[in-house]
């Protein structure tokens, strides 16, 4: 008992120091010089099998030599499963090939395309495979997990580039200046009441927010419309929470908003602004009660109100995307939107390391749908088209004689 005690310890000492080979080659040497029943101790004392150290006694006796580097003879161990079935790559990637998966025959076609999924179908077609197996043989093919990417415009304008060139030369022009330029539009209508919202924040472990089982709500459930205003110049951002509808009435009074409250302080003076929004929604250039909205405002302001809009389908590239409310989103993750005033006071709060500062106000006000704007109405807006796409671009000057603020 005690030899075999002090076996243990000596192996214990040495064996994790050694690799496969070398470790049955050193437990085969200790075996050979006890003689009879020398298999059965080494085994108890080094916890390798009998039939290891069986095996390093043969190596011995036959003074096997191998290469550098190598712990068994060429062809030695488990065979690789593509080696054991040499068609069954070639069987994967019938069944997650892109141009295969919309095969009618395809057994995948209207299945989740699971690991175990395809190991299931798989196996169904003779070939034993395990759903780990199949991770492995997919990152070893190039493949990886992922989602879908927003890169597909539709079909792209002919002057899509040069409206890009337009809007960059004139944005350009007038920051030189110091005249105020700003990008504008509607972020996605929010649900106001316990309802989940996406992302994760640090809470305790195990203690989430507990929110509602459904977001389906009903047509009573009040929603929020977040219209934000960005200020390319000085990397501020502005946003009228609105509580009725989001229409050219309320994109208009949300301008309006930023420039009373801080437009006309910082730009003193100023004698035009430059708008850059989208070409649909609610700043479309198409929507009559936007330009007459903007009439309004510039016979109240003076100003002088020059709007680029973005060509159809390119919303992504408006500064107010990436600049303020992919922030704004990012500060409010994972918070429930219980009540108006938590969105005004996210939103306030939202920072970046760059200087984004963000105000934010609420507007109770009412902005029905539905209203038509007559020709007559259109009459009497002052819009001078420019020679580039005037649908796009287009100046509307203040009626001087109904200039309501000095």
């Amino acid at each position: 008992m005690k030899k075999t005690n002090a076996l243990s310890r000596k192996f214990a000492a040495i064996l994790p120091l050694l690799d496969e080979r070398a470790r049955r080659l050193v437990a085969a040497s200790e075996a050979r010089s006890l003689g009879y029943g020398g298999v059965s101790e080494i085994c108890r004392a080094s916890g390798l099998s009998r039939k290891a150290i069986s095996k390093g006694i043969q190596e011995i006796a036959d003074g096997v030599q191998l290469p550098p580097g190598r712990i068994r003879r060429a062809g030695a161990g488990r065979k690789k499963v593509t080696v054991r079935d040499p068609h069954l790559l070639d069987a994967l990637a019938s069944l997650v090939e892109p141009e295969t998966r919309g095969d009618p025959e395809s057994p995948l076609r209207w299945t989740c395309k699971s690991t175990r999924s395809v190991a299931e179908q798989l196996s169904n077609s003779g070939h034993a495979v395990s759903h780990v197996k199949i991770s492995q043989l997919l990152h070893e093919q190039g493949y990886s997990l992922q989602s879908n990417r927003k890169t597909e415009e539709g079909g792209d304008h002919p002057d899509r580039d040069a409206q890009f060139r337009y809007i960059n030369t004139r944005v350009k022009r007038a920051l030189a200046v110091h005249a105020p330029v700003v990008s504008v539009d509607t972020k996605k209508k929010e649900l106001i009441g316990n309802y989940v919202n996406g992302g994760q924040q640090w809470l305790p472990a195990k203690r989430p927010q507990k929110v509602n089982g459904h977001d389906f709500p009903d047509p009573e459930v009040p929603r929020a419309y977040p219209y934000g205003v960005y200020d390319l110049g000085r990397n501020t951002g502005f946003v009228n929470v609105g509580t009725d509808h989001d229409t050219g009435a309320f994109a208009v009074a949300s301008i309006r908003g930023w420039w009373r409250f801080e437009g006309q302080r910082l730009y003193r003076g100023a004698e035009e602004l430059v708008i850059t929004a989208d070409a649909g929604g609610s700043n479309g250039h198409r929507l009559r009660l936007w330009k007459v909205e903007l009439q309004k405002l510039a016979n109240e302001t003076g100003l002088s109100l020059e709007v680029c809009h973005f060509p159809p389908g390119t919303s992504k590239w408006n500064k107010v995307e990436h600049r303020l409310f992919s922030f704004i989103s990012s500060n409010w993750r994972g918070e429930p939107l219980r009540d108006y005033e938590t969105v005004v006071h996210l939103i306030s709060r939202t920072r970046t390391a760059k200087g984004l500062k963000v105000s934010c106000r609420l507007d109770r006000r009412k902005y029905p749908t539905g209203r038509k704007v007559t020709d007559q109405e259109m009459l009497g807006v002052h819009l001078e088209r420019k020679k580039f796409h005037g649908d796009w671009n287009y100046v509307i000057r203040p009626d001087r004689s109904r200039q309501l603020l000095p």
